[in-house]
């Protein structure tokens, strides 16, 4: 296997970190509205995510920057033809993180409630957009001899990566139910799971479309292998949330997830961007990779800061593994 196919493996793999992570991070965000009923809910659901949502950013800081150094090319035509959809979720991830850090420095009333809303919006878009991001590459796009994208904004919004989209959405909502459901106690952990039943039937049905879509268009044997796993491991979240097993719902949830994940890259591979236009002009492993020696380099990097991130994001997660709830908001009424 050549370098530029170790680090289109390792891309994928980033972007499952993300997903997996950040999934129910912008889940969490979503239910502040679908599920809490009172500010001291809301506080309980934060609360649940406080400790890792900006660490659970680094793994998109990461496939960033991967993929600029693997893949010049390829990061330059997916920045320049998605621009207008990247630079949403880009604002959408500032204004989240400042929503957390800000929400709690004043009591008024319309401060928290603001920000709050800030969180709700900046969770949904992103979690919306992503989905619409990764069909439009699966399914590929305008790109011209010189490696350009030369379609339009509209030209991204077509059936097939609009349902990508809505997957994602329900399936990081489906998955930050299940985490709400593995984090919480009392009334609120009972509605997490009634909303995680209900979430996972209705993901099921969008994730089973888009994925047969996916692999009748585009697969072979290899993604077929990973779109059963993905469906498997949903039925099995769902059903494992029906029977009070967070545990197993949240591991199944996020086995879903990568097993999804990893089958629209296999669809992909050898290509990374293919061009709707030739397919002769498409964007391969090889043609968009940086040189040896650079891939060289970045192998060795990656070989020592990644087993470092991990244990400490590792750690991070044991140390604040404990269950919390209303109880645990120390200024909420007494009931």
């Amino acid at each position: 296997m050549e370098l530029h196919d170790v680090w289109f493996v390792l891309i994928a793999v980033l972007w499952i970190g993300y997903f997996f992570l950040e999934g129910f991070d912008f889940g969490i965000g979503i239910l502040t509205r679908l599920l809490a009923r009172d500010r001291t809910e809301k506080r309980v659901l934060i609360n649940t995510i406080g400790p890792v949502w900006d660490g659970n950013e680094v793994w998109l800081l990461t496939a960033g920057g991967a993929t600029f150094a693997a893949f010049p090319e390829w990061y330059a035509t997916l920045f320049s033809g998605f621009y207008l959809p990247l630079l949403i979720i880009l604002v959408c991830l500032i204004v989240r993180g400042v929503a957390f850090e800000y929400r709690a420095k004043r009591p008024e009333e319309r401060w928290q409630t603001n920000w709050e809303r800030a969180i709700f919006w900046t969770s949904l878009v992103p979690a919306l957009l992503w989905g619409v991001a990764f069909g439009n590459i699966v399914r590929g796009v305008k790109i011209d001899r010189e490696m350009e994208y030369v379609g339009n904004f509209w030209d991204l919004l077509n059936p097939y990566a609009l349902l990508g989209g809505l997957v994602t959405l329900t399936l990081f909502t489906f998955h930050g139910a299940v985490f709400a459901s593995l984090k919480t106690v009392g009334d609120i952990r009972d509605r997490a799971r009634a909303l995680a039943l209900k979430l996972g039937l209705v993901t099921a049905v969008l994730a089973l479309a888009f994925l047969i879509w996916t692999q009748v268009d585009k697969g072979d044997g290899k993604s077929l292998v990973a779109m059963v796993v993905a469906v498997l491991a949903l039925v099995g979240a769902v059903g494992a949330i029906k029977a009070g097993r967070e545990g197993w719902s949240f591991a199944l949830s996020g086995v879903t997830i990568a097993a999804a994940v990893a089958m629209l890259f296999l669809t992909l591979f050898p290509n990374v961007m293919p061009s709707s236009l030739n397919p002769e002009w498409s964007l391969t492993v090889t043609n968009a990779s940086s040189s040896p020696y650079t891939l060289k380099i970045m192998t060795w990097c990656a070989g020592v800061a990644t087993p470092v991130v991990l244990l400490y994001q590792s750690w991070t997660y044991w140390v604040f593994r404990k269950r919390i709830g209303t109880q645990h908001i120390a200024d909420a009424p007494s009931h």
